[in-house]
């Protein structure tokens, strides 16, 4: 029988010992995505690269497809890690629950945990239009394109023209 201490994990333990956040805050997670590195050509409050140079969207947060990412203990919080901005990165999912609660990985390490698929520009471009009703690019932020567009089914005569689905004789 082992007579070693457990930590106290949250439930009751008493004493005068603070309890440390499992979690991190709404103002952690912001300045987490901030720091995260910028996909070039998509807008950097929907899209971001994970610190194995995954790309994910800030709307698939703790999901489970290769978009999707969850905010990781850089140290792992079983380890001593804190819930604060310093110790905090964007991790694709699938790589966030093969690191577990290994401190020291690599960005190569991580690179070896993602998924194999990679999305092209205009994958992304539908799934932005599916996600957020519009597609936002740096540069260019007051047009967004259709699904139709997008998909290279029909091209706008007007390059400045607002979302507008195509009709059947403009698309011949």
């Amino acid at each position: 029988m082992s007579t070693s201490p457990q930590r106290n994990r949250g439930g009751g333990g008493g004493g005068n010992k603070e309890e440390r956040p499992r979690f991190f805050d709404s103002k952690a997670k912001s300045k987490c995505w901030a720091k995260a590195e910028i996909l070039a050509g998509r807008h950097p409050e929907r899209w971001r690269k994970d610190a194995a140079g995954n790309v994910v969207c800030k709307r698939f947060c703790n999901c489970q497809g290769c978009l999707c990412f969850e905010y990781d203990h850089i140290v792992p919080y079983s380890k001593g890690g804190e819930s604060i901005e310093e110790n905090c990165q964007i991790l694709q999912t699938r790589v966030n629950r093969f690191k577990s609660n290994k401190d020291e990985v690599d960005s190569t390490q991580l690179q070896g945990y993602s998924c194999d698929i990679k999305f092209t520009d205009k994958e992304l471009d539908v799934i932005e239009m599916a996600v957020y009703g519009d597609v936002i690019r740096p540069g260019n932020e007051c047009r967004c394109r259709t699904v139709a567009e997008m998909l290279g089914k029909y091209k706008s005569k007007d390059s400045m023209a607002a979302c507008k689905l195509p009709h059947s004789a403009e698309s011949s």
